[in-house]
């Protein structure tokens, strides 16, 4: 399974904003964002005017990288997405928050999508109690997801969701925060994201 190994500040860095790769820690005065807002790389000291094709790719480059996709997975959901009823930028974005490792995010059980991803492969997580592994399944309205762990991964949990506290959990999820569990009450919108994104640039790149 491919995944991005490499500095993820360098990601943010590229895009010129916090993408919270490293989850609380970019909130901290030690965000490399913050310090080094420069594009990284010899040639990084100043931001020219974009392209129509430059903020288009730009912009798919982010989603991308918020959710920690590569482009062969990235190119199936919006294939998923043109095929399916529906405004198709919108569509991409709701499967995307549909992933598990999302989820997983988006509870508060852990402090990025990196991390939760990991908890997920750890076979920590079970969808309508049954285990699952798999960071890219969709999860549907009325699914149960519940974190299930020995003492010691629990105690770590529970400090991510302390970390998480300010971090708001979305309507379409009801959250036992005891349990550690969270209904699916709806499938997610786009005006439930809060990040910025112009999903209408991705859709036009990949029209062409």
């Amino acid at each position: 399974m491919a995944r991005y190994i490499d500095a993820v500040c360098r990601l943010c860095r590229r895009e010129g904003e916090k993408l919270f790769l490293k989850g609380t820690k970019c909130n901290t005065e030690k965000c490399t964002v913050s310090k080094r807002p420069t594009l990284p790389g010899q040639h990084g000291q100043s931001r020219s005017k974009l392209s129509n094709y430059g903020l288009q790719l730009r912009q798919k480059q982010k989603v991308k990288r918020m959710y920690g996709v590569l482009e062969k997975q990235f190119r199936k959901y919006f294939k998923i997405a043109s095929k399916t009823k529906g405004v198709t930028g919108k569509v991409l974005l709701q499967l995307l928050e549909r992933r598990l490792d999302n989820v997983i995010f988006r509870m508060g059980l852990a402090t990025s999508r990196a991390q939760a991803r990991q908890i997920v492969r750890h076979n920590f997580v079970y969808v309508n109690s049954k285990r699952t592994n798999i960071p890219s399944y969709l999860i549907d309205k009325d699914d149960i997801v519940q974190l299930k762990a020995k003492d010691k991964a629990k105690n770590k949990i529970k400090e991510n969701i302390e970390q998480a506290k300010d971090r708001t959990i979305p309507s379409w999820l009801e959250m036992d925060s005891v349990e550690l569990k969270a209904k699916i009450l709806r499938l997610p919108e786009k005006e439930d994201i809060t990040a910025t994104i112009q999903e209408q640039l991705i859709v036009e790149l990949y029209s062409k």
